[in-house]
């Protein structure tokens, strides 16, 4: 059985009651035919999300399904962290000497909570090529 499997809804509702009614870890995965880690996982998800059998009345699959696996995340359009200014970084890299390490550091300094250096270059690398791939030349190259 594959570990981490998702559970639908309606497995997810037998879990909260099978754990309520004291059947181990062991034997709920049998009985919905998933691995004990995906059980251990999902009730430690249900425990971390405050809920318990019997399940509130309100609480609906979107419902269980947001609390459960829904995350905190930044609003739809925007961006957990700040962003560089690519174009300028661009130009930046032409300059003799200046490496992304160089560029990314002064980042930092800036934005404490910014990109790590790996994440910065990968960012940086898509946004070249995604420029490339809509005006047909590289950030940066006029």
């Amino acid at each position: 059985m594959p570990a981490k499997r998702e559970l639908s809804m309606r497995q997810l509702r037998t879990l909260l009651r099978l754990h309520h009614g004291g059947v181990s870890a062991r034997e709920m995965g049998r009985l919905l035919g998933v691995a004990r880690s995906t059980i251990q996982d999902n009730l430690k998800r249900a425990a971390a999300a405050g809920l318990a059998w019997p399940l509130a009345d309100d609480v609906t699959d979107e419902v269980l399904e947001q609390r459960m696996f829904g995350r905190a995340s930044a609003p739809t359009g925007q961006r957990r962290r700040s962003e560089p200014d690519w174009a300028a970084l661009a130009r930046e890299l032409k300059r003799p000497g200046v490496t992304m390490m160089i560029l990314w550091e002064e980042y930092r300094e800036i934005n404490q909570d910014g990109y790590g250096y790996s994440r910065y270059v990968a960012v940086g690398v898509m946004c070249s090529q995604s420029c490339v791939l809509i005006t047909g030349r590289a950030l940066g190259h006029t």
